[in-house]
């Protein structure tokens, strides 16, 4: 129930306190203008200058009315001021936070006036394009779209121009006669599969049963399949072999089973990245190495594992393992390809390379493998991390494969920029008795000592550089770069469903703190990098650890390629007790300057002519009664 008003008592003469209140509460300030901006957060005074308010003279209810009336001056006054106040603190607490963060740009050396400007700038300027520029080219993922106009050129010499594609001099094969076992086809050469095609000797449709058969059963196991494509498979294997009765044989690749890195994409087949974010992705592209590779006439079996979003060796469906000791992950994030080639499960794959992402696996499983020049092969339809680094390359059974391979997949395309129409060397016609070839405290001595026997001349030898920050430059810009390609990724929050969360999430939040200024920097100290080693490249190559971090950033950053060769293998550290065919691997880089990569393989192919490491096949079969994984 609501209580009845109470009558007002009667009126009273004012008493002088009363007087002095009103006097004191009502001096109003002749203007509410924000007081102007300081460099420090003060308390807000009150005008000097004010203009006195007539007090009443009559009873008490007039008092309660003026009263009344004056507190809402008096509120709205001070509601003003205050407001110009909260104004002023936000923007100066906007100063404080930007001169606390500049510390994580290495920029802490700007005066309060100048980051109040830069404050302002930013919001008024960088901001709106930031948001218009994302909007035209970073809604995408993946960096398959809109490739920057910053290209990277490795090349030493120029651009080469070529007028007419030429093909290597393939050496001979012959006397070649189909295994009676599946197993023995299984790790043949692509120059006797190609050879047992040509003469008829197998149907294109037999081997990929052969493969398909290997993919399927081994899989579970080395966790190295994302995507069996068997009936693709069965249509291209059908049309090689039409083709064959017709009597037009394509080349060596004719009907050979392959597998491709499962971030290259192939219509109406998923192109997952390795993540489960983009584990139903289907692009409606068609990628130019797979192109290339289509028009040999080569079979694809299978879209292999590419770690998450090219990293490492953990996808969506687990981690890919080493076949040669199972208990090992495959390493690098063509883990795949690698793992698949040396198993047997495709007589060859494409894998690609940012920084050691072919040479890591491929040293791990023990297969030969090439990273080409950068620019050799065009990389349209590939998923990019950086667009100055990224590069596709073979893994195969040796060297003459990869050969034949990087042959077959080089060339420029519209939709890569930095690719380019290279005129490679025939590798089959260096005589490599004319080379000089250095090695590293790190090379592999039996790789000298064999190359050595065979007439080349061995001297030991050292990169000369100054710049320190080799393995700096490459995380800068291949961090950058790949935050680029997935802004939009970061945005939404997909980082925190990421398979490793110390691996691309840790990564791409760091790189959000460098700024276009360092980025710029890093990539002037890359040049000097580029140059110091030009310069110190007095050799026509060098052999060196496949796998020293050093020298895949170098590598990377300068462009160059290098072969990955087996020399070897040694006991597995604690074998179990009853014994084990498991081994760890060992292999050696050949490398050579840009635009050299028949220098690289035609050494790589001289040291196998006379060893039969890269020949062994690993215990998949033969895990031993305690080497379960």
């Amino acid at each position: 129930m609501r209580l009845p008003r109470r009558a007002l008592p009667p009126p009273r003469p004012h008493p002088p306190l009363l007087h002095l209140l009103v006097l004191l509460s009502f001096a109003v300030p002749e203007t509410a203008a924000a007081p102007p901006r300081t460099s420090s957060i003060v308390g807000m005074a009150w005008p000097t200058k004010c203009t006195w308010l007539p007090l009443p003279t009559s009873g008490m209810s007039h008092s309660y009315t003026l009263f009344s009336k004056y507190h809402k001056i008096w509120k709205e006054t001070k509601e003003a001021v205050s407001a110009n106040d909260v104004s002023r603190q936000e923007t100066i607490s906007g100063v404080i936070a930007l001169k606390g963060s500049m510390k994580y740009f290495d920029a802490d050396f700007f005066n309060d006036s100048k980051l109040r400007e830069m404050e302002d700038g930013a919001i008024e300027f960088n901001v709106p394009a930031f948001r218009d520029n994302r909007k035209l080219v970073a809604l995408e993922n993946g960096g398959l779209h809109n490739p920057s106009a910053l290209v990277f050129k490795s090349s030493w010499n120029g651009e080469s121009k070529i007028s007419k594609r030429k093909s290597l001099d393939y050496p001979i094969t012959s006397s070649v006669h189909r295994p009676s076992k599946d197993e023995d086809i299984a790790f043949m050469s692509i120059m006797e599969l190609g050879e047992l095609i040509r003469t008829k000797q197998v149907t294109s449709r037999e081997l990929t049963d052969v493969f398909l058969r290997r993919l399927k059963r081994y899989s579970p196991v080395i966790k190295s399949v994302i995507t069996v494509t068997d009936d693709l498979a069965y249509k291209q294997a059908k049309e090689a072999d039409d083709l064959l009765e017709q009597g037009k044989y394509l080349g060596l690749l004719h009907g050979i089973p392959y597998g491709l890195k499962d971030i290259i994409a192939v219509p109406e087949y998923k192109t997952t990245w390795g993540s489960k974010t983009f584990e139903n992705q289907v692009l409606d592209i068609e990628a130019y190495v797979y192109k290339r590779l289509k028009s040999t006439g080569a079979v694809l079996v299978a879209k292999l594992v590419t770690g998450s979003l090219a990293y490492d060796d953990i996808w969506f469906g687990g981690r890919t393992r080493n076949p040669w000791n199972i208990e090992e992950f495959s390493t690098g994030s063509s883990a795949g390809p690698a793992a698949s080639t040396s198993a047997g499960m495709v007589p060859f794959a494409i894998g690609s390379e940012t920084a050691g992402s072919i040479t890591y696996p491929a040293a791990r499983c023990g297969v030969t493998a090439l990273r080409p020049t950068f620019g050799t092969v065009a990389r349209t339809g590939v998923m990019s991390i950086s667009e100055s680094l990224d590069k596709l390359g073979p893994f195969c059974r040796s060297a003459i494969d990869c050969a034949v391979v990087l042959d077959e997949i080089r060339g420029k395309d519209a939709g890569d920029p930095s690719s380019r129409e290279v005129d490679i060397e025939d590798p089959f016609h260096v005589d490599i008795t004319q080379l000089t070839v250095g090695y590293l405290d790190s090379a592999e001595m039996e790789v000298v000592n064999v190359l050595s026997a065979k007439g080349v001349k061995l001297v030991p030898f050292k990169l000369n550089y100054t710049v320190e920050s080799v393995q700096s430059i490459l995380n800068i810009t291949m961090d950058v770069d790949m935050l680029a390609h997935f802004d939009n990724w970061q945005r939404e929050g997909l980082d925190n469903v990421y398979e490793a969360q110390d691996q691309w999430p840790v990564e791409l939040r760091r790189a959000r703190l460098i700024p276009a200024v360092e980025y710029l920097q890093a990539q002037r100290a890359r040049g000097k990098l580029i140059r110091e080693v030009k310069e110190s490249f007095t050799v026509d190559a060098f052999i060196g650890n496949a796998t020293d971090w050093e020298l895949v950033c170098l590598g990377n950053l300068v462009g160059m390629p290098v072969a990955v060769v087996p020399t070897g293998f040694k006991s597995i550290e604690d074998p179990p007790k009853s014994g084990t065919r498991r081994r760890t691997t060992i292999t050696t880089g050949i490398y050579a300057p840009p635009d050299h990569d028949h220098i690289a393989l035609a050494l790589a192919m001289a040291y196998q002519s006379v060893t039969d490491h890269h020949k062994q096949r690993p215990p998949i079969d033969d895990l031993g009664s305690d080497n379960d994984v």
